[in-house]
């Protein structure tokens, strides 16, 4: 499966009288509907629609079709019917104008003080209203769809740069852990070899000579040693963890909240790490490495 951003942008239209099908249902010319379907990170999947009263009867139609595809994001669906009867002026009939002209003079018996049509009021009722009426169900689901699979694909592509990124980061990490693992025992071995230059200096000031007792008890402060410094357990982790981010790459879908959990696993190791370091080396290696998962933080941020 491929990894999904949460970032993406799409937009569809129909012809000017909507699909083939409705062709014949709908007056020519009668309009131009538009998608537009934008989406960010969130937690959740959090769905938002702007249209229009003609179309505002198909929210749940279109809910069920986004939910059936996203998982997560904050997504804002728009939807706009584009009135395309303007661009050829639609000649009133003989019959109509003696109806528009009908229902005007009963309309001034009533009220005298009403304004009379004028040539923009009967063109506009001849036909310029025709977009607005007529079911636009078949079409906003259509163009919506379509603008979903875009979505969809602009999101993929986005996720698969974002993998990409990841796993750079995740070589990164993987050779900083190789060079933290030698430093240890040589922390440890020049450590033990100083006790003991210091225990012979100690005793040479007495003149006497370094006594096994005191031997045993420089070998004792170098374990100690040792066990204070020792982060073997923690680099052990951190490649678990890299192998399970690995994993989870690979195996792509719906990963966006585990990454966020292991990411925040690894700067706690690396946080350990750093705590226990003895050497500028090992400081370095420690600050090296929550540099890198604050960026993968970043980037697993956009994963769905």
């Amino acid at each position: 499966m491929p990894v999904y951003s949460m970032t993406g942008y799409a937009s569809g239209q129909n012809g000017p009288v909507g699909s083939h099908s409705e062709a014949e249902a709908r007056p020519a010319a009668a309009g131009r509907l538009g998608v537009e379907i934008r989406s960010v990170n969130s937690r959740f999947l959090d769905l938002t629609f702007k249209l229009p009263e003609e179309l505002r009867q198909h929210e749940t139609a279109l809910r069920e079709l986004l939910t059936g595809k996203l998982k997560r994001g904050k997504v804002e669906v728009r939807a706009a019917i584009e009135n395309t009867a303007q661009a050829g002026v639609v000649e009133p009939s003989v019959k109509l104008l003696q109806r528009l002209n009908g229902v005007q003079d009963g309309i001034k018996a009533w009220l005298p003080g009403a304004r009379e049509l004028s040539v923009a009021d009967v063109l506009r009722l001849a036909g310029g209203d025709s977009a607005m009426r007529g079911d636009w169900g078949s079409d906003l689901l259509e163009v919506a769809g379509k603008a979903l699979d875009a979505l969809m694909s602009a999101r993929q592509r986005e996720g698969a740069r974002l993998a990409k990124m990841l796993e750079a980061h995740l070589a990164q990490l993987r050779t900083l852990v190789e060079q933290a693992g030698p430093l240890i025992p040589q922390l440890v071995e020049q450590q033990r070899a100083r006790f003991l230059e210091r225990w012979q200096e100690a005793m040479g000031l007495t003149g006497g000579t370094l006594p096994e007792a005191a031997q045993d008890r420089a070998l004792t402060e170098a374990t100690a040693f040792a066990i204070r410094i020792d982060v073997a357990e923690e680099l052990t982790r951190l490649n678990s963890h890299l192998d399970e981010i690995e994993r989870l790459l690979k195996k792509g879908d719906e990963i966006g909240k585990r990454l966020d959990f292991l990411i925040q696993e690894l700067h706690r190791e690396a946080n350990t790490l750093g705590s226990k370091s003895a050497a500028l080396d090992l400081t370095r290696i420690g600050v090296d490495m929550k540099v890198l998962i604050e960026q993968m933080r970043e980037q697993v941020q956009n994963i769905e």
